[in-house]
């Protein structure tokens, strides 16, 4: 048996911060959405538990065992083992729910191999608040720290959807801790593309302020014309939506034209 998977990049397409937990968290309201595209994942079975990771992105990742995917392995019961290769295609501490991605290609892989047990959404968020939303990869809203999730009316799904991230790695820790702390309202009420649109990116600007540089890149999207642009997570990863997928291609040629060093992937959402 050969089972591969693909680590669907996650984006936030809003992200509301609202209050300090008391466990020290935030409080958040976000719309998650997943883009067709991502790491790529393969299993076979083996003796015991391995795994190899190759692709651009291979080497930010220097300690396997430590990797989300061995302790996605580890968190789940699912026979003797499993040689695993991740072909790390999407950047690491961008925004995109790389790591949690590829955790919840996992739990797919087990879940077409061996079942997922029922409290699988319990071991996710014990590995990251994104993950449970990783292993469904459809869009949904998420609560709390992001593990509590709720349907939502996906009318943008198919929508062409193009990731930029300008190669400038920004961890999550320093964002929250630079956010001014003033709560700016609940996420909007509605479908997909309502919630988006008047939804927005409490994130953006203290990661603006770390990481200027993705300034240039939702300056060089919004200058093509797309339905929205907006930075993703925590950053530094900015997304655009287009009516037309011939736009976004366009779009795609153009920053890549300007901006050759930046990182990009042209997809549909799913």
């Amino acid at each position: 048996m050969h089972l591969n998977e693909t680590a669907y990049a996650k984006i936030n397409l809003a992200l509301h911060v609202r209050r300090r937990r008391e466990d020290g968290y935030h409080e958040l309201e976000t719309l998650f959405a997943f883009v067709d595209a991502g790491d790529a994942l393969s299993a076979v079975p083996a003796a015991r538990d391995s795994l190899r990771v190759v692709g651009e992105f291979g080497g930010a990742l220097d300690d396997p065992f430590g990797n989300i995917v061995a302790k996605a392995l580890s968190a789940l019961p699912h026979g003797e083992g499993w040689a695993v290769t991740l072909e790390k295609r999407l950047p690491v501490a961008a925004g995109l729910g790389g790591g949690s991605a590829d955790a919840g290609a996992v739990f797919r892989i087990v879940e077409r191999s061996h079942g997922l047990p029922a409290d699988w959404p319990a071991r996710a968020a014990a590995l990251g608040a994104d993950v449970p939303a990783c292993v469904l990869s459809r869009a949904c809203i998420g609560l709390g720290t992001g593990t509590q999730l709720e349907p939502v009316d996906n009318d943008l799904a198919g929508m062409a959807c193009l990731l930029v991230n300008p190669r400038v790695p920004l961890s999550t820790g320093p964002v929250f801790k630079a956010w001014d702390g003033q709560d700016r309202g609940p996420l909007p009420v509605g479908d997909v593309r309502t919630i988006t649109l008047t939804g927005r990116n409490d994130l953006e600007p203290p990661a603006l302020a770390l990481c200027p540089v993705i300034g240039d890149v939702l300056a060089a999207l919004r200058a093509t014309e797309p339905l929205i642009a907006r930075m993703s997570g925590s950053g530094a990863t900015c997304f655009a939506l287009y009516e037309d997928f011939a736009a976004a291609e366009a779009a795609a040629v153009q920053i890549g034209r300007d901006q050759p060093g930046w990182w990009q992937l042209l997809g549909r959402l799913r």
